[in-house]
C-alpha cells in the first residue's frame, strides 16, 4: 500500500515595521524575526482507488498539502477562452461527442449553454465545466483544491455525485481538496485525510482488503452509504415549464395539450416531464414530449428517474409509452436499462413508423418495457383500463 509521508516546513521573515512593534506590545506577542509553520503527515494510500478527499476548515495545511504531495496534478485555475464557446477550451484531441458526453457526464446537461463563453456561465456552471476539463487533461490523476467553496450547496451536493460517479465510470483518480464536510456522502470516498486531526479514514473495499494501523476503517455502505434523494412528483400546468424552457437543448416549445409534471427536491422545482397522447389508427400510445432537469439538480439521475416513473404511470393503460432523445446520457441510461427497449438505434432521418426523428441530429428511440405502476397512475387520475383505437380520444380526456 503505498505511503506518503511527509514533513513540511514554511516560514517567512518577519519585517518590524511600527505596527508589528505595536501590535506585539497590544497582545504580548514575543517579538520574532521569523515566522515558522511545521505540519507531519502520514497517508496509507490504498493501491486502488478512484475517489479521495482531504478536508478540514481554512488553515489546516490542506492545499500545502495536496502541492507537496500530489505536485502537478493540483489544479487551480484553467484558463477558458475569452470570446468562444466551452467547448473550445477542450483539448483538440477529444471529438466533440467526447466532450459532450462528459460535459453530460459531470451534471453539466444543458447543451445552449455549452455554447456561451466560460465567462458567460453560473458559478454552478463553471463548476462543472472546470471538473470536465480537469478529467479530460488529467486522466490519470487529478487534484481539485477548494473543491466546491464557491457553488450553491445544492450544486455542491449533485455536482459532487456527478464527478464519483463519472471518475468511477472511466476508473480514474480524483482527490477534492476542501472545507466543505457536506459532500462527503455524495462523494463516497474512497479515503479521507483530515489534516488538522492528523486523521486517515480508509473505506474499508477500497483495495479488496482490511485496513490496518492506527487509522479507522469503516466498511463501504456504513458511513458513506449515498443520501438517498426525494423527488415528489406532482401534476402541474404548462406554466411550470417557463422555469424549464431555456435549458432544454431542443425547443423551447410545450405543446398546449401536454399533460404535465414536476418534480420537486425539497419543495424546489428541480425537475419536469411533459406527455402526449399519441394517435395511431392500430397502436394508439403515448409520447415522452419534453423532459428537463434544471441545472442546479443536474447530474443525480433525476431526469431519468422522472422519466421512467411517468413512463409506468401512463404503461400502466395497457398502451406503449414512446420516447425519442438525443441526449446523450440519456440514450446510455436507456441502453443499458431493463426498463427500456431501443427500437431504432442513433442515426438521423425524418419521420419513421410511429415515432419521429430529425434530419439534423443523431436521436435514438425507445419504448417502455418496465413495471407498470397502477396505483400511482390511479392517483394521478388517469384511467387504468386497456383502450380500442376508437375511444382513443376519450382516453386522452380522461388525463385530467
Amino acid at each position: 500500500m503505498p505511503r506518503i509521508q511527509l514533513d513540511i516546513s514554511r516560514g517567512m521573515d518577519v519585517v518590524q515595521t511600527p505596527r508589528v512593534q505595536q501590535l506585539c506590545g497590544m497582545f504580548d506577542v514575543p517579538p520574532t524575526q521569523h515566522s515558522q509553520q511545521s505540519w507531519r503527515h502520514c497517508l496509507d494510500l490504498p493501491e486502488t482507488w478512484n475517489v479521495g478527499v482531504i478536508v478540514g476548515p481554512s488553515g489546516a495545511g490542506k492545499s500545502t498539502l495536496a502541492r507537496e504531495a500530489f505536485g502537478n496534478q493540483l489544479v487551480e485555475n484553467w484558463a477558458w477562452p475569452a470570446d468562444q464557446s466551452i467547448l473550445d477550451g477542450f483539448p483538440a484531441s477529444l471529438g466533440i461527442r467526447d466532450v459532450a458526453g462528459l460535459l453530460s457526464s459531470v451534471g453539466f446537461s444543458s447543451p445552449p449553454a455549452w455554447l456561451r463563453p466560460y465567462h458567460a456561465l453560473s458559478n454552478g456552471e463553471q463548476f462543472r465545466v472546470n471538473v470536465a476539463r480537469t478529467l479530460a487533461e488529467m486522466p490519470d490523476l487529478a487534484v481539485v483544491d477548494e473543491f466546491t467553496s464557491v457553488v450553491d450547496r445544492t450544486v455542491a451536493r449533485f455536482g459532487s455525485f456527478a464527478v464519483a460517479r463519472t471518475v468511477r465510470r472511466l476508473n480514474q483518480r480524483f482527490v477534492a481538496v476542501t472545507c466543505h464536510y457536506d459532500v462527503l456522502d455524495w462523494l463516497e470516498p474512497d479515503w479521507i485525510y483530515e489534516p488538522h486531526m492528523g486523521k486517515f479514514t480508509l473505506n474499508v473495499g477500497a483495495d479488496g482488503g482490511a485496513a490496518s494501523g492506527s487509522r479507522d476503517n469503516v466498511p463501504r455502505g456504513s458511513l458513506w452509504r449515498g443520501p438517498p434523494i426525494h423527488l415528489r412528483i406532482i401534476r402541474t400546468t404548462a406554466a411550470a415549464w417557463k422555469l424549464f424552457h431555456r435549458h432544454h437543448y431542443l425547443s423551447a416549445d410545450m405543446h398546449k395539450s401536454a399533460n404535465c409534471y414536476l418534480g420537486l427536491i425539497e419543495d424546489r422545482p428541480a425537475v419536469f416531464t411533459g406527455v402526449l397522447a399519441f394517435p395511431h389508427p392500430s397502436k394508439p400510445g403515448w409520447r415522452e414530449h419534453r423532459t428537463v432537469c434544471l441545472p442546479d439538480f443536474q447530474g443525480g439521475g433525476l431526469g431519468n428517474a422522472m422519466s421512467e416513473f411517468i413512463a409506468s404511470i401512463y404503461a400502466a393503460t395497457g398502451r406503449n409509452y414512446y420516447s425519442t432523445t438525443s441526449h446523450l446520457s440519456m440514450i446510455r441510461h436507456r441502453t443499458a436499462s431493463p426498463n427500456w427497449r431501443m427500437i431504432r438505434r442513433p442515426s438521423l432521418g425524418g419521420r419513421r413508423g410511429l415515432w419521429e426523428s430529425a434530419w439534423t441530429r443523431l436521436t435514438a428511440s425507445f419504448v417502455y418495457c418496465g413495471p407498470k405502476r397502477s396505483v400511482e397512475a390511479a392517483a394521478f387520475g388517469i384511467r387504468i383500463r386497456p383502450v380500442s383505437s376508437a375511444n382513443h380520444a376519450e382516453a386522452a380526456r380522461s388525463i385530467a
